[in-house]
């Protein structure tokens, strides 16, 4: 949950700081309000609470020398009708002031460059050649269906709009992505392998700042409070909610291939065709948990890691860092890099590595100790795509197409696929 303190003690600056993301209210000034009656409600309890401790020794003097209490113990009575009122009212007020501040998204840090949307977003370098065909390039669909090796048609009587079924070479590229994107990570990276639940509960999502603002973007399993996970970010970063992490246990860094399931609701109309924006994909994610001095340079690195597989890969790429009012909910601050698709002639992001300073350590109650004995502090948590696999395969299939209508397989991968150099019409 966002610090209330910090609301309290620097209004202007984080109503400043908010102001950046390019909406004007997130009622902050609301949470003022509400912060000053609860402070106010719970003084006047407490000070009902001070009277009747005071007053029953009192009646048990009365008492004892044989005095009449029966006044003294009806204002007591209605001392404990107000504290019960207050109570009530100190409740309600909770409830009321944690939907807020759980509705207020983190602050950018100074360093995000400002802008509305992503049309000032701020490209940082580019990697390689955009790929030049001298032939008609064809779109990852058209190659796909001519290939055999994706259906999307049949997809559609499974499931409906935005699936896809992966056959042949294709289901076993998807494959050996995962098990490079996996294998550099954790061979060379130093991340350690997780395989997580798919299925999370509602305490998990608002935990990384999914739930309460973004449950329309979400599948929930029907009469229970299971939830299907939007990445991997969601079941990795909680797994130590609610825990304080002992000195010598930070970094804490991890990656896991895991579906991803997403409704998509905000998107109507874009990418409906194609494996772009799809309801379930494949997602290899990277997860760090750090001490706050750390954060700055993890970021850092937590880009690299993803920029290497691209590298590998020989696929065209960019890295852009995003600006105030591109930010998602929980970013402190978002690199994105896009990976070139020859036949959209544009880049498309294949991966978004983002720092939440402390937003989500607290909203999960994640705390560490620097010694066996030291205060808890909130963690900085960080997250990474390593990498989205379909599109990834998109900007395979688009870049290393020939003009017979093969694929050519990337040398990284071709260990994987037993030593399959092309995918060819059948």
């Amino acid at each position: 949950m966002f610090d209330i303190r910090l609301i309290r003690e620097d209004t202007e600056n984080v109503r400043k700081r908010l102001a950046m993301r390019g909406e004007a209210d997130y009622g902050v000034d609301a949470i003022v309000k509400l912060d000053e009656k609860r402070r106010a409600v719970l003084k006047r309890t407490e000070e009902l609470q001070r009277v009747r401790n005071e007053t029953s020794k009192k009646i048990g003097a009365l008492k004892k020398a044989g005095e009449d209490t029966s006044s003294v113990q009806e204002k007591m009575r209605k001392v404990g009708d107000d504290m019960k009122q207050g109570e009530a009212e100190l409740k309600e007020i909770d409830g009321e002031l944690q939907l807020r501040l759980l509705s207020i998204p983190n602050l950018p840090l100074e360093s995000v460059p400002h802008g509305a949307d992503e049309s000032a977003n701020v490209e940082v370098r580019r990697h390689g050649e955009t790929t030049a065909f001298g032939f008609e390039p064809k779109s990852h669909i058209e190659l796909g269906e001519a290939l055999g090796i994706l259906d999307f048609q049949r997809a559609a009587k499974l499931s409906g709009a935005r699936f896809a079924i992966y056959k042949g070479a294709g289901a076993r590229l998807e494959r050996a992505l995962i098990n490079f994107m996996l294998d550099l990570h954790t061979k060379e990276h130093g991340y350690e392998e997780v395989l997580p639940p798919f299925m999370v509960n509602s305490e998990t999502m608002t935990g990384t700042g999914q739930l309460p603002k973004f449950a329309d973007d979400l599948f929930k399993i029907e009469n229970t409070d299971y939830w299907l996970i939007p990445t991997a970010e969601v079941p990795l970063t909680n797994i130590y909610a609610s825990e304080i992490l002992g000195p010598g246990d930070l970094p804490v860094r991890m990656t896991a291939y895991t579906p991803c399931f997403r409704s998509e609701a905000g998107s109507y109309g874009k990418d409906t065709a194609g494996l772009i924006r799809q309801h379930q994909f494949n997602k290899v994610e990277m997860v760090k948990i750090v001490k706050p001095e750390e954060s700055e340079a993890e970021l850092e690195s937590l880009i690299a890691n993803a920029e290497e597989m691209l590298k590998r890969l020989g696929l065209p790429y960019r890295v852009v860092t995003l600006c105030s009012g591109d930010l998602g909910f929980s970013s402190a601050k978002t690199y994105d890099i896009e990976v070139w698709i020859p036949t959209q002639e544009k880049y498309r992001e294949i991966s978004s590595c983002s720092t939440f300073t402390d937003f989500q350590s607290r909203r999960m109650s994640l705390r560490f100790r620097r010694e066996p004995k030291g205060k808890p502090e909130f963690p900085h948590t960080l997250n990474g795509s390593g990498l989205a696999v379909g599109r990834t395969l998109v900007a395979i299939l688009e870049n290393f197409q020939n003009e017979d209508g093969s694929v050519t397989v990337p040398e990284v991968l071709r260990p994987y696929m037993g030593g399959l150099e092309a995918i060819r019409p059948a």
